[in-house]
């Protein structure tokens, strides 16, 4: 017996399957863009030292590299969550600097400490460290030596960076085939009331 498919509900399931696989085989590239980024970003402290940047790149290009700045005067701190080298959690501490170059300035994160309101005692200078990212995705430097009162914060680590792509790429695969299996049962379903119909 030769079963009637309808053609336009046919038609945008297909579609909509051919669209999941290929979000699922787009998450699949962007897993080998991202762990060539993940090794580059390794490799990155590793690297001869950079000066801090006077205008922040544009791209990530920077992102974990050691870097040297001067803070020649400090505009403001602030706090924002975070942990120290052992793993501890507390508040890192971070100093808007001036540069004395042109752009944005220098945010330096010069330590942690258990309570957000540790008066920072740090007028500035020379400064060694990490590039990271603060929360806003600004680049900041998380110094080598912490000031006085604080103990070092935790240096950024490439190995926290996410990497779900592969994830990503299974679950929309699972749903192109969801969505396959669901409409096979409604066309089987559907085949099963018109046979019924005309046995009725």
């Amino acid at each position: 017996m030769i079963r009637r498919i309808p053609i336009l509900p046919t038609l945008l399931v297909l579609a909509a399957v051919a669209a999941m696989i290929a979000l699922g085989v787009w998450q699949l590239h962007r897993r080998q863009w991202k762990e060539g980024l993940l090794a580059s970003w390794s490799a990155a402290r590793t690297m001869p030292p950079v000066a801090w940047p006077t205008v922040p790149p544009a791209d990530d290009s920077l992102i974990y590299r050691r870097a040297d700045g001067f803070c020649l005067a400090v505009t403001g701190f602030s706090a924002r969550a975070g942990e120290d080298r052992r793993g501890n959690p507390g508040w890192r501490h971070l100093a808007a600097c001036r540069t004395g170059a042109e752009g944005p300035g220098m945010l330096v994160d010069i330590g942690w400490s258990r309570t957000p309101d540790a008066p920072p005692r740090w007028i500035g200078g020379k400064v060694s460290g990490i590039i990271g990212r603060d929360r806003d995705r600004r680049i900041l430097l998380v110094a080598d030596q912490a000031a006085p009162g604080l103990a070092p914060s935790a240096y950024p680590d490439p190995n926290e960076e996410p990497n779900n792509h592969l994830t990503y790429a299974v679950q929309w695969f699972s749903f192109a085939a969801i969505a396959l299996i669901i409409y096979v049962i409604a066309l089987i379903q559907r085949w099963k009331r018109e046979d019924a119909g005309k046995t009725g």
